[in-house]
């Protein structure tokens, strides 16, 4: 053979080569394009209660692991429905491929969450189911009926024969009762061993030792106006059962700008680190402690499976949701009762 042919093979085959190392390089930079571009989104009631604070930490640290980019959105305040339905359409619009929400108003959202599940999102709530449950494609939570409940069974048995006269508060969530507030409303009451009517709503019941039903936006300066609004009804009130902590340490500021604050029990749920130090310090009774850690970080892994495999979460068995735990914290533990101290609840809390 020539030189010249051979020259002219060679650069043909050069060229081959350089065109199929191009091509796979242009694969490569594809596919960690693919990779960088898969995003989700964490909208949450708000960005200042320590719950979603914790519940963005666990959200953030998952993502940063498996190389998702999440954007994160939050209501004004605690109902701010408009802003979660903006967000919404914000995540749909950039293309996410899931989203994580807890729902301030958890009928009303159904319809623009329906639109992110037809656009090929995978919706999963956080510690608020929608409602209907099924309205999302899975629900990462506790089991807020039994985080009331145990705060009630312990209330009625710290009580014990005086739990037959109690006059009791109950400081609810929001007028619109999205479903955790109307779960650990109707726990409570179960546990205390009050009939709830229909377990669907608060404030249906007869029983003349509830004194009334007022809502806290779940912030202390709420608990404090619905706490002085019920005590303005019956200033005998003794049991005063609250959404949440921080609701709680308003309720208490109330009672005790009229020096009532040693004698009225105060049940809550959350197990935030503040709260759980207000179990130690007297001011709660007894709290429901539940994880918003993990329950966003757990979301953040089925978002990534969902893009990797097309494969959605799995309930708990015997449950419609993914239970994340729930445990009583409380310095007065009552038989029949299991709870954990308030030195082992801060191990576990969070904010």
């Amino acid at each position: 053979m020539k030189w010249e042919e051979k020259s002219v093979k060679s650069r043909k085959t050069l060229a081959r080569t350089l065109l199929g190392a191009s091509a796979l390089g242009l694969l490569g930079v594809a596919g960690a394009a693919q990779a960088q571009d898969l995003s989700a989104c964490l909208i949450t009631k708000t960005d200042t209660n320590p719950f979603f604070v914790k519940m963005k930490e666990g959200a953030t640290a998952k993502a940063e692991e498996l190389g998702i980019t999440l954007k994160s959105y939050a209501g004004k305040v605690d109902g701010d429905h408009e802003s979660q339905v903006a967000a919404i359409e914000t995540c749909i619009a950039d293309g996410a491929k899931g989203i994580l929400i807890t729902a301030s108003d958890t009928s009303s959202i159904v319809s623009s969450v329906q639109q992110a599940r037809d656009a090929g999102l995978v919706v999963i709530a956080l510690d608020t189911p929608l409602d209907p449950i099924d309205a999302a494609d899975a629900t990462f939570a506790t089991d807020n009926f039994l985080a009331g409940e145990l705060i009630g069974q312990w209330a009625a048995a710290a009580l014990g024969d005086a739990a037959a006269d109690a006059k009791i508060a109950m400081l609810d969530l929001a007028v619109s009762q999205p479903t955790v507030g109307v779960l650990r409303d109707q726990g409570f009451l179960t546990g205390f061993g009050i009939d709830v009517k229909d377990p669907g709503k608060w404030g249906d019941e007869d029983d003349p030792r509830i004194v009334g039903n007022d809502v806290t936006a779940g912030n202390e300066e709420g608990g404090r106006k619905a706490m002085e609004s019920l005590l303005a009804k019956d200033p005998m009130i003794n049991v005063v059962y609250t959404i949440n902590e921080p609701a709680a340490a308003g309720a208490y500021e109330a009672l005790k700008a009229i020096g009532r604050e040693n004698d009225v029990l105060i049940v809550s749920v959350d197990g935030g680190c503040p709260g759980v130090q207000n179990v130690a310090d007297g001011v709660i009774g007894a709290t429901s402690q539940q994880y918003p850690l993990d329950m966003a970080s757990l979301g953040i892994e089925a978002i990534k499976k969902w893009a990797d495999e097309g494969v959605k979460p799995e309930p708990t068995e015997g449950k419609d949701f993914f239970d994340t735990g729930v445990k009583l914290i409380t310095d007065a533990p009552v038989d029949g009762v299991e709870s954990i101290d308030s030195k082992m609840g801060m191990d576990l809390c969070w904010g």
